[in-house]
């Protein structure tokens, strides 16, 4: 799936993102973990995994999901 970043808190490392329909989604820090990342930032296009009905995976949309 995809999104844009809606917020991300650099001291816990969760955050949410807008759908494109305008859902917001939150992810915590495991899901941020799972990835490459170091942070994100507010309106960066992003890709992820949902699993169990909550984000396990984000990364910047230039980089493949596992």
């Amino acid at each position: 799936m995809q999104g844009t970043v809606r917020s991300f808190d650099e001291a816990t490392r969760s955050g949410s993102v807008f759908l494109d329909d305008g859902t917001v989604l939150t992810f915590p820090a495991h899901a941020f973990d799972a990835g490459p990342l170091l942070l994100l930032r507010t309106g960066q296009r992003v890709n992820f995994t949902v699993s169990g009905g909550e984000i396990s995976y984000i990364t910047l949309s230039t980089f493949p999901l596992p």
